[in-house]
């Protein structure tokens, strides 16, 4: 390259920062411990991804580990075969959906007074709510009075159960007083605008990063409750997926002692070992992609939501 390449690109970046033969290696070190962190992360997920469609003997003893071997989708056949699976994704779904969006909205309307200096008792509602998170009535009391108020076996329980989390609330609140100044508010109280237009026309749309986070949150949760299903609910049209993914496991658990023919038994324990597998990815992959849509917003909204304000 001659003198006038080198100095043409010189002058195309001029306030390019050199770097220190400390801070090269510095960043290098950097790289190399997140790529060793994103592998550790990363590969369990590959894993199972991979040992879902390889042969259970092979897994079994340690011959999988970056291809999958001898790949059979007898795992995926089974889960995808039982008629209740469908159901299951449409009930999460709709369980998913609009739990988290009462979820949301309600802990940012009940974030939102709190974050108010003139708010008439807040530290009473804040004792209040910090006093649920240490001391409960326990599963006993809560099954009594949500089956007095009709809610057994009713699918409302799957989006009033757990409608508000308490340490959500703290990280809004949180949000709401570190990012949003109170000029705005004594603005909007200038112009004349109640606290319902304040908080559905300037609280809302700024409080976009701490939104995503809620609806991670809640959405996981969501997606992943069983346990409540389980305590509450006894008809099969209401399970949720994690529900019909456990009942899928349960129904083909090997039993030794009915078998007698030993290539038969082999067969079905191959076979529950591939759905344990393939249950992982049915119940995962939904999450894992729609996750990257708020990956954006989440590390702003959990780093400023959780300050102390």
């Amino acid at each position: 390259m001659d003198a006038t390449v080198k100095s043409h690109l010189k002058k195309r970046n001029p306030n390019r920062i050199r770097m220190s033969r400390q801070d090269k290696v510095f960043s290098a070190l950097n790289y190399t411990l997140l790529i060793i962190l994103t592998f550790i992360v990363a590969y369990p997920l590959y894993f199972v991804l991979i040992a879902s469609i390889s042969n259970p003997r092979l897994v079994a003893s340690g011959q999988v580990w970056w291809f999958p071997k001898d790949i059979m989708w007898d795992g995926y056949k089974e889960v995808f075969s039982y008629g209740q699976l469908w159901t299951g994704y449409r009930n999460t779904i709709f369980y998913t959906v609009v739990g988290t969006v009462f979820n949301v909205f309600l802990t940012m309307l009940t974030a939102y007074p709190l974050s108010r200096k003139n708010f008439v008792g807040k530290k009473f509602f804040i004792f209040f709510f910090m006093f649920t998170m240490y001391f409960a009535g326990g599963l006993i009391p809560s099954f009594l009075v949500n089956k007095a108020l009709g809610l057994y076996d009713n699918w409302m329980i799957m989006i009033i159960a757990g409608l508000i989390s308490v340490p959500n609330v703290i990280i809004c609140r949180t949000f709401m007083q570190n990012s949003i100044p109170d000029e705005l508010y004594e603005a909007a109280v200038v112009d004349g605008i109640t606290h319902w237009k304040n908080f559905t026309r300037i609280v809302l749309p700024l409080s976009a990063p701490v939104i995503a986070v809620m609806v991670l949150y809640y959405g996981v949760a969501h997606w992943n409750d069983y346990w409540t299903a389980m305590v509450y609910l006894s008809k099969q049209e209401t399970f949720p997926l994690q529900l019909v993914l456990r009942g899928i496991l349960t129904l083909n658990q090997v039993d030794t002692g009915l078998i007698q023919d030993y290539e038969d038994l082999i067969q079905r324990q191959n076979l529950v070992e591939l759905m344990k597998y393939a249950l992982i990815v049915v119940s995962s992959v939904p999450l894992i992609v729609i996750y990257p849509f708020f990956q954006k917003h989440f590390t702003k909204g959990i780093m400023v939501g959780s300050l102390k304000g």
